[in-house]
């Protein structure tokens, strides 16, 4: 190993051991012929005695050899502030050019952040809202794996399907004219491992959205997908609330209240307007809300034709009438906090005879039916079980955890507001010779 310690462990306990810490020089004091250095790493910062001038800058990457002793002027907000090392050997792994920002200044350009973002996330702020990510996963799979949960990969390469927004398609170059599309979320899959005796699943799945430009949005992100069989509504909810205080307990230590309160859609729509209330009574609470009874279908006067509220999958309530399909309810569910839905999933469909009637009341034809999805009649002629499922945005989650501004500071590398990686400069052209290999042609209409 290079280094003995960390940056953010050593205390009164290792004065008078020899360590070797690695690091960047986060600032550099000169006082005469003695500089002070802090040393940084994720782990935290080390004041460091050089007992000479020194050519080190900010952010060169070093090693320090040296002996831990006692610091005269303790600093009591730093974990290591009884003690610093006094440097007896310095070994530089790489120098480093002038920041193109200064990281303490909390107005940069977001796109110019974004361009450099291996050095933005070198941050203080965004390391610990990652850091925190990290755990919210762990508590996540710790809680999931108690219970009984499997965690199962679907499928990136999918089928495109008419079902939500616009699709990412990707050309097969081993089948000529013909695409793979990537995956909105994994909800067909997740039900197809219902049906496959894989009664509690879940993922922490990547998914991928070719939606119109919007502030706060990515075209892709990241869901916890969750699937159950043999439940009905309510044995859900319960199960979801039981996970979230676990997560929050783990990952913020915060007791959260449960069960959470319960609205329909209508009173919803009457009492807040919006089928995403925020019900919180003063800014600092975490306030969840269930809306519940959405409706199974919504109109639109311009197609002249009915949409899913949810998803064509959704079960609608019993006895439906399918003679009036304005006037009927779904088993859907939308987890809110804090004004902003974090989920929403439903009770499934799970036989062939309603899921065709939902498609033809969407005006999608037999023939089309079974083209997107002949695999999903079939699988559901094949003793389904009833089943019901929810997933999560993880991104908005963590986004209202950190209480951060922007989606976009929770997520290592995101996508700025035009939807590019500035970073990498994507998406970018590709060569006349790859477009051949993959069988394609631009027709590409300067603006």
């Amino acid at each position: 190993m290079l280094r003995t310690n960390t940056c953010g462990e050593l205390c009164k306990k290792d004065i008078g051991e020899k360590v070797t810490l690695c690091g960047w020089v986060d600032t550099i004091r000169q006082f005469g012929k003695i500089t002070f250095l802090d040393l940084r790493d994720r782990y935290g910062k080390t004041q460091v005695i050089l007992k000479e001038k020194t050519e080190l800058k900010q952010e060169y990457c070093i090693q320090i050899k040296g002996k831990v002793v006692e610091r005269k002027d303790k600093n009591k907000n730093l974990p290591t502030g009884d003690i610093e090392v006094l440097a007896e050997k310095i070994k530089i792994f790489n120098e480093s050019p002038p920041m193109p920002f200064d990281a303490k200044n909390e107005n940069i350009d977001e796109d110019l952040r974004l361009k450099y973002r291996f050095l933005d996330l070198r941050r203080e702020e965004l390391q610990e809202k990652l850091l925190l990510r990290h755990k919210l996963y762990k508590s996540i799979m710790d809680y999931m794996d108690k219970k009984g949960f499997i965690y199962l990969e679907t499928p990136i390469l999918g089928k495109s399907t008419p079902e939500g927004a616009r699709d990412y398609i990707v050309p097969s170059r081993v089948n000529p004219g013909k695409f793979f599309a990537l995956p909105q979320s994994p909800q067909i899959f997740k039900q197809l491992t219902m049906i496959a005796n894989y009664d509690k699943y879940y993922q922490i799945a990547r998914c991928f959205r070719d939606e119109d430009l919007r502030a706060d949005r990515q075209p892709e992100f990241t869901q916890l997908d969750i699937e159950m069989s043999f439940i009905e509504q309510e044995d859900l909810l319960k199960e979801i609330e039981n996970l979230f205080k676990f997560i929050f307990k783990q990952a913020l230590n915060i007791n959260i209240k449960t069960p959470f309160p319960k609205i329909t859609y209508e009173q919803a729509m009457k009492r807040y307007e919006t089928d995403s209330p925020d019900t919180r009574k003063n800014k600092e609470e975490y306030s969840f809300v269930w809306v519940v009874d959405f409706p199974m279908f919504e109109y639109n006067k311009d197609d002249k034709r009915f949409y899913a509220t949810h998803h064509p999958f959704t079960s609608p309530e019993d006895n439906a009438d399918f003679s009036k399909p304005e006037k009927m309810k779904s088993k859907a569910y939308d987890l809110v906090l804090n004004g902003s839905e974090i989920g929403g999933g439903s009770i499934r469909i799970h036989d062939a005879e309603t899921q065709n009637k939902v498609f033809k009341t969407l005006g999608i034809s037999e023939k089309e039916a079974q083209e997107k999805f002949g695999f999903l009649l079939s699988a559901l002629s094949y003793g389904a079980p009833p089943h019901g499922g929810i997933a999560f945005g993880l991104d908005r989650i963590i986004q209202i955890m950190t209480n951060s501004d922007s989606i976009r500071d929770v997520i290592a590398f995101p996508k700025n507001k035009d939807a590019r990686d500035l970073m990498m400069d994507a998406p970018s052209e590709v060569n006349e010779a790859q477009l051949k290999e993959a069988n394609i042609k631009l027709d590409v209409k300067n603006n």
